[in-house]
């Protein structure tokens, strides 16, 4: 019985004693995350402003919609 009592009261202090250790500390802060500027490269700007003249220059010529000349 003694020797239950000694080994519970050494674990006891081994767990207290974990647990108080240490004092305050000073926290750890992580830098921000940077993101970099990414360089749009724009085909599709590209291509919306090719499509906009074929069919500006499709308009222009007449189209040949009406009837034919005599």
């Amino acid at each position: 019985m003694k020797k239950l009592l000694l080994l519970s009261s050494a674990l006891v202090l081994a767990a207290s004693g974990s647990a108080s250790a240490g004092g305050l500390a000073e926290p750890v802060m992580e830098p921000d995350a940077v993101e970099a500027a990414t360089t749009s490269s724009a085909p599709g700007i590209l291509v919306a402003l090719l499509l906009l003249v074929i069919i500006a220059a499709m308009a222009s010529n007449g189209g040949g919609g009406g009837p034919p000349p005599k």
